[in-house]
């Protein structure tokens, strides 16, 4: 064998025991990395859900039905806990950071395990009244983190489940009166009815009724009372959107103030005003603005009640409610967590609850189901009592900015809720 030879076939076993001797660190170094790294699967994974009451009921025993089904994620069984809070209410607790999100540029993997018990609670998804909440605590968390934590694109996007708008709910037989004195119902015949002197003689009703009662939730505990506002203040501007110099305008808020004293008791009002409507009756209003799946949940027991069906009447300037599911971005939850949630999601989304969502008066976000697809829809039961399938009135009002709704609530502490 020729030197040539000799020294080709040597550089040939020295490679060769290179590559082994590689190989052979590399298994041992990912092993020793695997062990350290690899975070075993849990038996089972809960998720906490904060969700908006008017959904909270549907979403409830589709947590229940979920729960029941035994379903997994990547092998793991999930369990759904859902926890009712207003939109406004959970609003306020992000921005307190109450739910304890990290510190920004903190790892998982630097806490104690105390630290991570305490964020095994942390919720995992929200589900607010409307995407402008979502909007309005994501802006707080990137000013203080640097980064989002509630998506607008990607797997994560903060999805609309269900959908359902503001509408006019008035016993028939004040709505008949005030039909016959003013024609068409909205927050400027509201106002003409609030500030009558002569109280329901002067408007054409009869002299038992009193003056006449508005019914508005309370604004500091119902994120529905603040839409209110918002929409009285679009039809005294005729126009979908509104600032912080039309809030501080002194005729607005004389005219909003002569609608909000037409309201019997706000600080006795409970979050649930749609509810005390049929609990109390006359007592509590003759009518008022609410939302659509809340009016539509206690028809009948208004009606069982007081034998004085409500009236539903749609406003010029439309209110949208989207319940967006928003999953929480940040590292206090795990991939397991935030998978787990966005099979919950899907869940919601599926034709079968999608059409349950119509059996507590909310409509489909999914457009390709109508309001009439099952036997239990309430709009079908209430279609006689002005329930509309379709809401020809496409103005919407526009989502306002944190400044115009604290204002708004700062308004509504100093001069009503007191």
């Amino acid at each position: 064998m020729n030197r040539t030879r000799i020294t080709f076939v040597v550089i040939i076993v020295v490679a060769l025991l290179l590559v082994g001797a590689t190989l052979i660190i590399r298994n041992m170094g990912s092993t020793a990395g695997t062990s350290g790294l690899t975070v075993e699967k849990p038996e089972s994974v809960t998720i906490r859900i904060l969700t908006a009451l008017p959904v909270e009921p549907w979403v409830r025993r589709a947590a229940q039905q979920f729960n029941a089904a035994n379903r997994t994620v990547d092998g793991v069984p999930v369990q759904v806990q859902v926890e009712a809070v207003d939109g406004l209410t959970a609003l306020g607790r992000w921005d307190r950071d109450e739910y304890g999100a990290l510190p920004a540029n903190t790892r998982l993997a630097d806490l104690s395990d105390l630290e991570r018990e305490e964020l095994e609670d942390f919720p995992v998804a929200w589900i607010p009244d409307s995407r402008y909440l979502v909007e309005l605590a994501n802006a707080a968390y990137k000013e203080r983190l640097g980064r989002d934590v509630f998506l607008t694109d990607g797997e994560y996007r903060a999805r609309p489940i269900a959908i359902s708008l503001f509408a006019w709910g008035l016993y028939n037989s004040r709505a008949e009166v005030l039909e016959k004195s003013f024609g068409d119902i909205d927050w400027n015949v509201i106002h003409d009815a609030a500030i009558a002197r002569g109280g329901w003689p002067e408007l054409g009703g009869e002299p038992a009724w009193g003056f006449f009662k508005l019914v508005v939730p309370n604004p500091a505990k119902n994120v529905g009372g603040l839409a209110a506002m918002i929409a009285a203040a679009g039809e005294y501007y005729d126009r979908t959107n509104i600032s912080v110099e039309d809030v501080t305008n002194p005729d607005f808020q004389k005219w909003l103030q002569a609608l909000m004293s037409a309201v019997t008791d706000f600080s006795s009002s409970s979050a649930y005003t749609a509810e005390d409507f049929a609990l109390f009756g006359y007592s509590v209003g003759d009518g008022g603005q609410l939302l659509e799946s809340d009016l539509l949940q206690n028809m009948q027991g208004i009606l069982t009640r007081w034998e004085d069906p409500l009236q539903i009447y749609y406003p010029k300037y439309v209110t949208w409610f989207d319940f967006p599911f928003s999953v929480w971005v940040g590292p206090e939850t795990t991939a397991l967590q935030k998978n787990a949630a966005l099979e919950f999601q899907r869940f919601l989304l599926s034709e079968e609850q999608q059409q349950a969502a119509l059996a507590f008066g909310l409509r489909p976000a999914n457009p390709t189901i109508p309001v009439d697809a099952i036997e239990g829809s309430l709009f079908v039961q209430w279609a006689d009592r002005g329930v509309l399938p379709i809401v020809p009135r496409t103005t919407a009002m526009r989502s306002p900015d944190r400044d115009t709704l604290l204002a708004l609530l700062r308004w509504f502490e100093l001069n009503v809720n007191q």
